[in-house]
């Protein structure tokens, strides 16, 4: 069985591989190329140092390890352009597994909308907001009814209040020139706070006997 038989699965290969098994022995052959490439370079190196070594004492020697070391980066080569053909067959095959798994998960995305819009129909969704609507409208005239005081005693006559005002001050009115004669209790001025001086009581006489004495006594010395 041949190299790319075992690399790709032999008969096996007649039912196509998915997108993450072809990446996957892309990347196997990569890395086997560039292992070979590897080797490669080791040999050229080796070549032309043995193309050094014999030099002209060996001319023959120093040509074939020139004419291998051209061999090599031949192979070298081609080995550089399959690596890029791989590469680049790779990044495909990553970008359509990519956009695999993207589209796989909008499509559940939408099966998962489509359901979930089954039991749906837009008219009837129509009919249901237009419900809403008419309940919202009914609400808010059943709010407007309940806060007008309409039922609480709206129907009393104005002119009647007015003049039921107009009698209440005539009343006062009276009161107050009724009280015009009459001083209030209020306006009476208040009783002195000090209190009142006691009357002197009545000398006796001989006290006034005294104190004509005294005072005849003071007319003398003062003579």
């Amino acid at each position: 069985m041949s190299f790319f038989s075992n690399l790709f699965g032999g008969k096996k290969a007649d039912q196509a591989p998915s997108t993450g098994e072809a990446i996957q022995k892309l990347r196997d052959t990569e890395e086997m190329l560039i292992k070979k490439q590897d080797f490669l370079e080791q040999k050229i190196t080796q070549e032309i140092t043995l193309a050094k070594k014999h030099g002209t004492k060996n001319k023959r020697a120093a040509i074939q390890a020139l004419k291998r070391k051209k061999r090599y980066e031949r192979q070298l080569q081609q080995i550089d352009g399959t690596l890029s053909t791989i590469e680049m067959q790779r990044e495909a095959l990553e970008g359509a597994n990519t956009n695999t798994a993207v589209l796989t998960t909008m499509k559940n995305a939408a099966d998962a909308l489509k359901a979930a819009h089954k039991n749906m129909d837009i008219d009837n969704v129509h009919d249901m907001m237009d419900d809403i609507a008419e309940q919202q409208d009914v609400a808010r005239e059943i709010s407007d009814a309940i806060s007008n005081p309409v039922a609480f005693g709206q129907d009393v006559d104005e002119d009647e209040l007015e003049a039921e005002l107009e009698a209440l001050e005539q009343e006062e009115l009276d009161k107050e020139l009724l009280g015009v004669g009459t001083p209030a209790v209020d306006d009476l001025p208040a009783p002195p706070s000090a209190a009142l001086a006691k009357p002197r009581p009545a000398k006796s006489k001989a006290q006034v006997e005294e104190e004509d004495d005294d005072m005849k006594e003071l007319a003398q010395w003062a003579s």
